[in-house]
Order: structure tokens, then C-alpha cells, then sequence
């Protein structure tokens, strides 16, 4: 092998030595990518978290509905003159238990 053979393998892995590894290199690139997806993924829901706050924010400056929902369901409120009833439902009610014996 001749000597300009080798010093020209040396340079040519000196060139390609940055494009692997390098800063700009494709594992800089791929981690990059993916560091983006992630983020994308973030911002998509925070988008669409934000979009409900400005719906709800919209209810409450037009009308009072969407404030008299929140009084009722959060809070508890109830008009004057309305009568609140609660029912509430019992799943398996308890039974007694059969002492075994017939009879």
C-alpha cells in the first residue's frame, strides 16, 4: 500500500468522522427528532387544553348559564324560591344472614 494511499483512507475517515459523530452528525440529528416529537406531542395537548379554557371563558363573559352551572354543580347553590332534593340510591341493600337451620 502505498503511502498516498493511506494518507487519503486517514482523511477520508477524518471527513466522514463529523458527519457520524459530529455535532451535526445523524445521531445529533435522530435525538433531535425525536426531542421534537415529544414536544409536538406537549403542544398539541396544551393546545387543545387552552381552546377549552377560551370556551369557557366565551360562557361566562356572554350569558349566565355557564355561571349558574358552576354555582350549582360546584358550589351547591340553589335559586330563592327552589326546593333542593337529593336522592340517594343504596346499591345491594344489607341482608340478614340465614342462620342455616330449616325450618
Amino acid at each position: 500500500m502505498s503511502s498516498l494511499t493511506l494518507i487519503l483512507m486517514v482523511l477520508l475517515a477524518l471527513i466522514q468522522y463529523p458527519l457520524w459523530w459530529g455535532h451535526g452528525g445523524w445521531r445529533s440529528v435522530h435525538r433531535l427528532e425525536h426531542q421534537l416529537a415529544g414536544q409536538q406531542r406537549m403542544n398539541a395537548q396544551l393546545k387543545l387544553r387552552n381552546e377549552q379554557y377560551a370556551g369557557e371563558v366565551r360562557d361566562l363573559e356572554q350569558g349566565t348559564a355557564a355561571i349558574e352551572e358552576r354555582a350549582r354543580y360546584e358550589l351547591g347553590m340553589v335559586k330563592e324560591g327552589e326546593v333542593f332534593v337529593q336522592f340517594v340510591f343504596i346499591a345491594d341493600p344489607p341482608q340478614k344472614k340465614s342462620s342455616g337451620q330449616g325450618g
